[in-house]
């Protein structure tokens, strides 16, 4: 009687433990220290935990598991379950999305670089780019254009960009060959030193960047409209992991995203670029403003060729290139004409 009486009380404990949520922790790489860039990251790491009861847990390295530019070889073989990478570290890793790094596509809002990144990521052609690393995208970390900031004799007109090197990647550094710049794709956190070392006069980051990785501290000159582009950065799930998933769990973090993004991009306008304006006065780094004319000289020679070259060179890799780049300016010109 005594063994059925056990048996009995373990059957109904079996029970009562299947109709629980097991908790989950996952990993999330990511580079450099907190700052506007990964706050999307952090506020969703909050709610999950909020939501789950600390049932479901994200914790956030940054660097201590993986460089920047291999977060996406990380995912991939799982060594975490969540990354952040930016497109123009490795372009031949994700081409797909690089259409969304073209100079001069019009992006205007980070609303907009926020809608039309993630219409762009629902696309088959993209899914399918980024399931070669067993990646899921679960949301964008939407940059205003970027400028330059930079050291020696500022560059009154562009013109004085001939021969300079800068630090630019993707389509951004695309436009500034047409300049005559000498592009040099780096990581972020290479900036500064080849900024010391005098391998770069210039770099090119959004705002938040020049100030978390210490540019402003040697800069002496701002581009303030020069605008040629920004880059795309998504925040990636190993997509078994996210499979895995419970489905309170799953729900937890993807009923999360709109939430985290809606804080994100509240505290990029309204905390740094409420920053940036006194920090290039307390520092007396110079602004340079273009004129209309000139910056539209410069559109007009950048733009349609980088936009034939990345279509010729990702059609030849297999991807349905016009198809994003047609996807991305329709996409774009509907979130204007709502706007």
């Amino acid at each position: 009687m005594k063994r059925l009486l056990s048996r009995a009380a373990v059957a109904a404990l079996a029970v009562s433990f299947a109709g629980e949520t097991l908790a989950e922790e996952w990993n999330v790489s990511l580079w450099g220290k907190r700052r506007a860039f990964t706050e999307q990251v952090e506020k969703l790491a909050e709610l999950v935990s909020d939501k789950t009861n600390g049932e479901f847990t994200l914790n956030i390295s940054y660097g201590g598991l993986s460089n920047n530019r291999e977060n996406l070889d990380g995912i991939s073989i799982g060594a975490f379950e969540m990354a952040q990478f930016c497109a123009g570290y490795h372009r031949d890793k994700n081409p797909s999305i690089t259409v969304l790094e073209l100079p001069f596509l019009g992006v205007e809002t980070l609303e907009q670089e926020r809608a039309l990144s993630m219409a762009l990521y629902q696309h088959p052609a993209v899914k399918k780019d980024l399931a070669r690393w067993n990646a899921t995208i679960l949301m964008p970390s939407p940059l205003p254009q970027y400028n330059f900031a930079g050291v020696g004799e500022p560059p009154e007109t562009l013109d004085a960009f001939e021969g300079l090197a800068v630090r630019a990647t993707g389509g951004i550094g695309a436009a500034m060959e047409t300049l005559g710049a000498v592009p040099t794709s780096m990581s972020a956190t290479e900036v500064r030193q080849a900024l010391d070392s005098g391998v770069v006069k210039a770099v090119s980051f959004a705002p938040h960047a020049h100030m978390s990785f210490g540019i402003v501290e040697k800069a002496e000159w701002w581009t303030t409209n020069l605008n040629p582009g920004t880059v795309n950065c998504p925040v990636v799930a190993n997509t078994d992991a996210l499979e895995g998933l419970s489905d309170e769990h799953r729900e937890a973090l993807i009923g999360s995203i709109e939430e985290a993004l809606n804080h994100y991009i509240d505290y990029y306008q309204n905390q740094t670029m409420a920053k940036w304006g006194p920090t290039l006065d307390e520092r007396g780094i110079e602004r340079i403003t273009y004129p209309d004319e000139t910056l539209a000289a410069f559109e007009e020679a950048a733009a349609a060729p980088a936009a034939q070259a990345w279509i010729e060179e990702n059609s030849a890799r297999g991807l349905p290139a016009q198809e994003l780049y047609d996807f991305t300016l329709e996409t774009l010109a509907e979130l204007k004409s709502v706007n």
